[in-house]
This record gives C-alpha cells, structure tokens and sequence, in this order.
C-alpha cells in the first residue's frame, strides 16, 4: 500500500457519507477530504466520524473546498441528484451532467495525476462524461460499474442455495441498471459450475431460477428506494472495496466500469466489464467469451448506453 494516500470525496449525502464512514474504518488512507456544496451538512459528516476517532487508526478528516482536495491519489465522485421512487438511474442523466460539468474541472485542477472513481448516476454514461471532461486516460476515469449489481447477484444465489456469498463466483456486466444481465455460462461456486452443484445438493437450478434471479437483482434498488428512500450502505462498502485494490495495488478483478472498445459490438462506451485493478487504475480489460444470448444482451446494453450518451452530452456538445 501507499504511504500517506490521501481520497477526496466530491458529495457528501447519503453515498459519499457512507462511503467516508466505510472509508475511516479501514486500514487504506492517512487523508479523507469532504466536498459539498451543502457545508453545514458536510462539516456534520466530518465531525460526527472524526468523534470516533478513538476507535479507529490516526486519519485526518476534513471537510473542505476543492483546493484542499489537491493531490488526491483517488477522488471519488457521489454528487448528482438522487434516483426518485420509479425513476430509472438513466433517466437522471441531463439534470447530473450540469452538476458533473462544474465538478470536474476543479478536480482536474487540483489533482491532475490522480484517479477518478465516479459513482454518480447514471454512472455508466456519467463515467463516459468525466472522460471526455477531464482528458485523463481511460485507465484513471474507472465508475463503480457493475459492482453493487454484483454483490446482489452473488447474494441472491448464496441465500437460495443457502452457502455463503463469498463462495459464489458470479458477475453482472453491461448497464449499472435495467439492461445489466448475469453472465450465466461462467457463473460457479468455488469452481463448480452451478449446474452441477445443484445436482450435487439437489437444490433447484433452471431458467425460473435465473429469470427470478435476474429480476431480483434488476428490481433491488427500486425495492430499497421505495422503502427506505436511498440505497447506501451496499454502494458504500463497494467503493471501499475499488479504492482497495486501487491504493493496495492488488491486482484485482472487478466488474467496475470502463471504456469498451472493440468487444462484440460496443465500441467508445463506458460499461461493467471485468477488469484488473491496481495502482494504476485499470490495468486491464478481460474481454471474457460470452454465449450467444449474453452477447446479445451485451450489445443491448451497449446501444443503450451509447445512445444515452449521444442524446445528452455528445449532442448538446457538437
């Protein structure tokens, strides 16, 4: 790991607060800065963990403007308006580029080398956005992806085969939403195919299970907004997860979100793919072989993210 790594938080409201918080427990960081334009609320934040410090490892906690930001080794990036009940994440994109177009600039500015974690959504196209923005390489412009989606994907199938999620090796490419889909034909717990295993435990596998798990994992943040208005403590402890491996140089795969060039049919997009992850951000792309069905979801989900993009900032920018 690093020394003296320092992460920035540009939002601090329901994500970027538990992102912090997830952040302050662990062993990653010496330097945690929060930015919002809300500054009661983000001094609150600050404050209200820096009160537990002696629970935790030295940190300095602070919350600031962008210049206090400067020489970030990884600037995670929650502000936008928040999904409402019933809204898809796409359909927040024009409301969150104007926030994103007074945003990067000034991270630019004063972190020109680091990485940008972009989190907001629509995070696929809003990811897309900060690349053109910022003018980094694509390696340093990374969106948490598929990550979240993931993790309800591994959940799902551990609580109906009743085993431990960490045992379950699954992924969600494509969209962070509606045209995300499980790559079923690499899908497997502890290297045993999940066809075998339920024949091995008699447990049910068919496609009314992959249909029923596939919509619990699309209609998840929908049910956890209509119920508690916000989803935050799973994204929170993904973006933990990324900037881990980022500072940790771990060389880990994730399915995080990245430029897709040349695969199947997407070309210039930002999409979940699995990718090796390390101190330089995205070290590597796995273009993994999909069965026929999942490449045509795939190219799906490229087209409507494409067309997202092109709609809003592409269009608004010719």
């Amino acid at each position: 790991m690093k020394k003296g790594t320092k992460v920035s938080i540009i939002g601090v409201g329901a994500v970027g607060a538990t992102a912090a918080y997830s952040l302050s427990m662990s062993e990653l960081i010496s330097e945690l800065v929060l930015v919002d334009v809300d500054k009661d609320r983000t001094e609150g934040e600050a404050l209200d963990i820096k009160h537990g410090s002696g629970f935790l490892r030295s940190i300095s906690i602070k919350a600031g403007e962008y210049e206090d930001t400067k020489d970030s080794d990884v600037v995670v990036i929650t502000a936008g308006v928040a999904q409402k009940p019933g809204e898809t994440r796409l359909a927040l994109v024009d409301r969150n580029i104007k926030i994103f177009e007074s945003i990067i600039p000034e991270v630019v500015k004063y972190s020109p080398n680091a990485i940008l974690l972009v989190v907001s959504n629509p995070v696929d196209v809003l990811a897309r956005i900060t690349y053109e923005l910022s003018g980094f390489p694509k390696e340093r412009v990374i969106s948490s992806g598929t990550m979240l989606d993931t993790s309800r994907l591994q959940y799902e199938i551990g609580s109906r085969f009743g085993i431990d999620t960490r045992d379950v090796n699954a992924f969600i490419t494509g969209e962070h939403g509606d045209s995300g889909f499980p790559v079923w034909s690499l899908a497997n717990i502890k290297g045993i195919s999940l066809e075998e295993y339920s024949e091995l435990t008699g447990n049910k596998y068919d496609e009314n299970f992959r249909e029923e798990v596939g919509k619990s994992v699309v209609s998840a943040a929908y049910e956890v907004i209509n119920k508690k208005g916000a989803t935050y403590y799973a994204i929170g402890l993904s973006i933990r997860r990324i900037v881990s491996a980022i500072l940790g140089n771990e060389k880990a795969i994730l399915p995080v979100g990245t430029l897709v060039n040349d695969y199947y049919e997407a070309n210039d997009v930002y999409m979940g793919m699995l990718c090796v992850i390390g101190i330089n951000g995205v070290e590597q792309v796995l273009k993994v072989e999909l069965n026929d069905e999942e490449a045509e979801k795939f190219n799906n989900s490229a087209k409507t993210l494409l067309d997202t993009f092109n709609n809003s900032f592409a269009k608004k920018n010719k």
